[in-house]
């Protein structure tokens, strides 16, 4: 119903994963992320977040089905209808469902008709296959520097694919450069062993662009901080903050922790940008002769003076039997700020 069974299904709203979990429900249920992993792409994770999310959610308004359609689409959005409700109606799925958005009246419904298939497919006339692939075996291993999953498999003559169905997690198929624990196959952990030092170590993947506007300081903790006296000294989020050392709660902030926190920085110019911006521009070379437009009263002594030149020279340019000129008439006259030579 959420996602298909697709690990990597996502959502117009960023809904990720098995549970299509947004990433505020998710980080509020334990699913952590970071460059290297989503946690909302954990089957096991997700599901255990799910199951606690409903719980929460059952606990909230008694009702398995209207805790779906909060699921579905937001506790908020299902307490803002129940408010309107009145006061002889009961708060359950079937006296909110009008008006509810029309997606979350849709989806309980058809998560009921689902469960009645898979239950007994045959009395609605369907015969529904056998899964596509059975459970992989697995065990861990514990790694600590970023390594292409790829990478991983050849050197373990398995399937890349195999890797990557057992952690779905790791958004970029890579494993952190922290400590991590990997699935791989069950009986190859000592094979892992003997090629672990032979696996080159790959480059981390690039942040995406708005993570590249920030950079990571480090702060000790001093008594009487909190997470958000920190936030504000920095100019950063609590949950950001939170996020950025997998905190899970305020209480985990201790004086002598040193706490990394995601700064914003300022857009630097390139050396080449500043440059080229420092650098004046080479002037286009002044034209040899120029054309000037006679305006009323003025005289060709006046025309001449002002651009460095004889009235003779004005005369035998142009032409002219005479001195006298008419406004509106057009003179060619040489630059005296022209490089050619005269």
């Amino acid at each position: 119903m959420e996602s298909g069974f697709q690990v990597h299904a996502l959502s117009k709203a960023r809904a990720l994963g098995p549970w299509q979990f947004i990433p505020s429900t998710g980080y509020k249920y334990g699913l952590n992320r970071d460059l290297y992993v989503d946690e909302r792409m954990n089957v096991e994770k997700s599901t255990q977040a799910a199951i606690a999310y409903l719980t929460d959610l059952h606990g909230l308004f008694g009702d398995w089905l209207t805790a779906l359609a909060a699921y579905n689409c937001g506790e908020g959005r299902v307490l803002k209808v129940i408010s309107r409700q009145q006061i002889d109606y009961l708060d359950h799925f079937w006296d909110l469902y009008r008006q509810l958005p029309y997606e979350t009246a849709r989806y309980v419904p058809r998560f009921l008709a689902t469960l009645h298939i898979v239950k007994n497919p045959k009395k609605f006339g369907m015969n529904l296959p056998e899964p596509y692939a059975k459970p992989i075996a697995f065990q861990t291993v514990r790694t600590n520097r970023t390594m292409k999953l790829f990478d991983i498999a050849c050197q373990l003559g398995i399937s890349a694919d195999t890797l990557v169905m057992l952690n779905p997690e790791l958004r970029h198929q890579i494993t952190p450069d922290r400590p991590y624990d990997l699935k791989i196959p069950r009986g190859m952990a000592q094979q892992y062993a003997l090629v672990a030092d032979q696996i080159k170590e790959s480059k981390p993947p690039a942040p995406p662009e708005r993570e590249r506007r920030t950079k990571v300081v480090k702060y000790k903790v001093r008594q009487g901080d909190t997470v958000a006296s920190v936030s504000k000294k920095f100019g950063v989020s609590p949950k950001s903050l939170m996020a950025a050392n997998g905190m899970k709660s305020e209480s985990q902030l201790t004086a002598g922790k040193v706490l990394k926190v995601p700064v914003k920085t300022k857009e630097k110019k390139t050396a080449v940008a500043s440059a080229k911006k420092g650098k004046s521009k080479k002037a286009a070379p002044e034209p040899a002769v120029v054309t000037y437009t006679v305006k009323k009263g003025e005289t060709l002594t006046q025309i001449a003076k002002r651009y460095g030149t004889t009235p003779a020279a004005i005369q035998k340019m142009n032409h002219l039997q005479t001195t006298q000129l008419k406004s509106g008439q057009v003179l060619k006259i040489r630059n005296p700020n022209s490089e050619a030579g005269g």
